[in-house]
């Protein structure tokens, strides 16, 4: 039988991709909706875990670096920080050096989540890689994705990503 336990995963909504170095008008137009939806899960008792994208000073020589060279996430940083009043204590937080948390995925398999949705950014790559890892880990899991509290590199490439995700079997909740 499916565990009732829910789980909100937040994805890199981190300084740089908001206002930062490789931050959109997207990003920062969901900010306010993903405050929301954090708030009224909280209520709704899901638990709550982040991740954030989490690089070393020698990003540029990372074959991320090579292909997308503009330091961005630095640990420690400013811009590495979750957006202000996101977390709080007790929640979760995954520091991952690539698209996709494996921990994240252990995590909520160890928890017996039974229904993850994700909020975040970016649509196209962080917020996917991280579906399909949970899909992978939980198949049998409610796995969705809040489309208006998401965003892509692009509102092309977002869209791309939501129709890629309903493909394989997660949720588009709009």
């Amino acid at each position: 039988m499916k565990s009732c336990k829910k789980l909100l995963a937040v994805i890199d909504m981190q300084e740089d991709f908001i206002g930062g170095a490789l931050g959109t008008a997207e990003a920062k137009s969901v900010l306010p909706r993903v405050r929301e939806r954090i708030a009224r899960a909280r209520r709704e008792g899901y638990s709550v875990a982040f991740t954030r994208d989490t690089h070393g000073q020698d990003y540029l020589s990372t074959r991320e670096g090579k292909n997308l060279p503009v330091p961005h996430c630095i640990a420690g940083t400013a811009g590495w920080q979750l957006a202000e009043g996101l977390a709080e204590e007790g929640d979760a937080i995954f520091d991952k050096p690539t698209f996709g948390s494996a921990a994240l995925a252990e995590y909520a398999a160890a928890e017996g989540f039974g229904k993850i949705e994700l909020v975040g950014v970016c649509t196209d790559i962080c917020v996917i890689s991280n579906a399909l890892l949970l899909k992978a880990y939980l198949p049998e899991a409610e796995i969705s994705v809040r489309a208006d509290c998401c965003a892509g590199v692009t509102p092309e490439s977002h869209a791309r990503a939501l129709g890629a995700m309903a493909a394989c079997q997660v949720e588009i909740l709009r």
